[in-house]
């Protein structure tokens, strides 16, 4: 019996010591495994921090890009809108101009080498004509029109002495 006992003493020192020797390495694999889970979860938040940023980057992103987009939108509803201010304009001075007569002739010019009219200079291929109305004035073969047996008269003169071909 003693011997028995001795066997089964040793048995379960043997026991114990393997025991104690599987949780050491059970303690030790869980510290690995703590260890991992400690550095995952800082990985974690590292990776979500940096997913924040980017998102809000994203959104700063897409707040510059909105305004970018509507400055050149409100640029040419502007000029839409003076567009038309133009028109209203032009529109109220065409209906003040609208009974005004003719304007009269203008002075001929002081230089005789110009047109009365468009100030283009008389040259070889441009012939001066004298206008045989009221102004008197010298005008190129554009600003004038025949008269026939009476000459060349500048268009304003023309205009004057035949008011229904206006």
């Amino acid at each position: 019996l003693p011997q028995r006992l001795a066997s089964l003493a040793a048995t379960a020192r043997e026991e114990t010591w393997q025991s104690r020797q599987q949780l050491q390495a059970q303690r030790q694999e869980m510290a690995r495994l703590q260890e991992e889970l400690s550095r995952a979860r800082r990985d974690g938040e590292r990776w979500a921090a940096a997913l924040q940023r980017a998102q809000r980057e994203a959104l700063e992103r897409e707040a510059t890009r909105g305004a970018e987009q509507a400055r050149p939108q409100e640029l040419i509803r502007d000029m839409k809108a003076r567009l038309l201010e133009l028109l209203r304009e032009k529109d109220a001075l065409w209906q003040k101009t609208e009974g005004i007569d003719t304007p009269a002739p203008s002075p001929v010019p002081r230089d005789p080498g110009l047109c009365a009219r468009c100030h283009k200079d008389f040259r070889l291929l441009s012939r001066r004509y004298n206008c045989s109305r009221l102004c008197q004035g010298k005008v190129c073969h554009t600003c004038s029109m025949d008269m026939g047996k009476h000459g060349r008269c500048c268009l304003i003169c023309y205009q004057q002495r035949h008011p229904q071909a206006t």
